[in-house]
């Protein structure tokens, strides 16, 4: 009967939420329109507020951010387990950007929102135009002074699954020659892939050290995916969940 109510309660708390994201966006649109990207960021963190309330009053997951957000000119590569991951860490941030797959530009309400704060959309297809494209997307858009955000494993990754670290990360930290601050989370322990199903606990985003500029990329990758894999793995087992060896 319990799980039967908390499965009941994540249905509820999904509807909303998906809801809450079409009226918050299309209400929204005209003041982020008006008042330009700082209106913008607004809108988007008023939208991350709402779910991380709703989520703790719904389902009984509470959220937490710790370490120290970055703002400028700044690499940001993170653990990416759910939607709610991107909702923590933004929140975090007074200003940001994504490098983001292509097609999320024809998204309802996401592309509305990530064109008008710069996002940079890439192609997926052959690796070299991706990163090149990625690369000169991000070149355009430095003006904003926002830090960049990236996935390093380029989708959303089970909690515990593995999955290989893209180089266009290290190349976009070599070619812009900044530093790079590793986040770590464990929000795919109580959000998991293709379930409605949201589990009560901690849900925690964590800002590491930033890596500074001037690595070479092979080591930059080898200490990226070292610490984000480590600090990921220590904040799954605080929360309860060991993830596999090997």
């Amino acid at each position: 009967m319990k799980n039967a109510l908390q499965y009941g309660r994540s249905v509820f708390f999904v509807c909303q939420m998906y809801l809450a994201l079409a009226l918050v966006a299309t209400l929204g649109l005209p003041y982020a329109l008006i008042g330009g990207r700082q209106a913008t960021y607004k809108v988007i963190h008023f939208y991350c507020r709402w779910v991380m309330v709703s989520a703790r009053l719904l389902v009984g997951l509470r959220c937490e951010v710790r370490g120290t957000p970055p703002e400028g000119e700044v690499l940001i590569a993170a653990k990416h387990q759910s939607f709610l991951d991107i909702l923590m860490i933004v929140s975090a941030l007074p200003a940001f950007k994504f490098i983001m797959k292509k097609e999320l530009r024809f998204v309802p309400f996401v592309g509305w929102y990530a064109a008008l704060i710069g996002c940079v959309p890439v192609e997926r297809g052959k690796r070299g135009h991706a990163i090149k494209a990625m690369v000169a997307g991000v070149r355009a858009g430095r003006e904003q002074g926002a830090p960049l955000i990236i996935f390093s494993q380029g989708t959303r990754v089970a909690a515990g699954a593995r999955k290989p670290y893209k180089i266009g990360t290290g190349v976009l930290y070599h070619e812009l020659g900044q530093g790079c601050v590793p986040v770590a989370v464990n929000v795919g322990v109580f959000w998991p892939r293709r379930s409605w199903l949201r589990k009560p606990g901690l849900a925690v985003v964590e800002f590491m050290p930033m890596i500074p500029a001037g690595l070479e990329i092979g080591d930059f990758m080898t200490r990226l995916e070292s610490v984000v894999e480590a600090e990921s793995n220590r904040l799954m087992a605080e929360a309860g969940f060991t993830a596999p060896l090997g």
